[in-house]
């Protein structure tokens, strides 16, 4: 075995292990993303009615909230109001 083919196998080696570690990376994150969003899930559970009427949100919508963390279920209405 020649210098060459061991440096070029030692890079097939290095780029496989990179491979594997970005797969896991990205089910790692995306197991950590799950995890928020059940935790979101439930502590927006234990609030009361009048609780989540007050953060803007119906109990109907808490699924869809933990889901979409990003998306602001209230619209327009998140926006305040404006003055001209």
């Amino acid at each position: 075995m020649n210098t060459a083919h061991g440096v070029i196998g030692l890079e097939r080696e290095t780029r496989s292990k990179g491979r594997i570690f970005g797969l896991f990376k990205g089910y790692w994150a995306a197991f950590q993303e799950q995890r928020k969003r059940e935790r979101l899930r439930a502590d927006l559970s234990y609030l009361n009615d009048f609780e989540l009427r007050d953060i803007g949100i119906t109990r109907g919508e808490i699924d869809y909230v933990a889901s979409n963390r990003s998306i602001d279920p209230r619209g327009v209405r998140s926006a305040g109001p404006t003055n001209f």
